[in-house]
């Protein structure tokens, strides 16, 4: 898999099948927690893997696709995504991954922030 950027692969974090899922995820946290962000994540799922069902449990936070084709799964329903699609997640809610491609990973960045208080 290439990297696009200036991302380093030697600092990703490798997750193998994540929360039960197939496959493996690199992460990178690019950092920014200011305000009422809490993290910014630069994800690269492999071709046809996996993030297993989990909740969300600590904030809100969206998925932008940045680079391939990924089915969302929030509380079950499926969003079927590409370049430029946003899917939110609301604390309390489930969500699974899925790369649609067989052959080219999905890049997706994550933002999370928390609720206003």
């Amino acid at each position: 898999m290439s990297t696009p950027g200036p991302l380093d692969p030697a600092r990703a974090d490798a997750r193998t099948a994540l929360f039960g899922g197939e496959g493996t995820v690199r992460v990178w946290d690019l950092g920014a927690r200011v305000g009422a962000l809490s993290a910014n994540l630069w994800c690269e799922l492999e071709p046809g893997g996996r993030v297993g069902k989990h909740v969300q449990s600590h904030d809100d936070e969206v998925i932008i696709v940045l680079e391939g084709e990924a089915v969302i799964y929030v509380q079950g329903q499926a969003h079927a995504c590409v370049r430029g699609s946003a899917v939110p997640l609301p604390i309390g809610r489930t969500l699974e991954i899925d790369n649609a491609s067989p052959t080219e990973p999905v890049r997706y960045l994550i933002v999370k922030a928390r609720a206003a208080r």
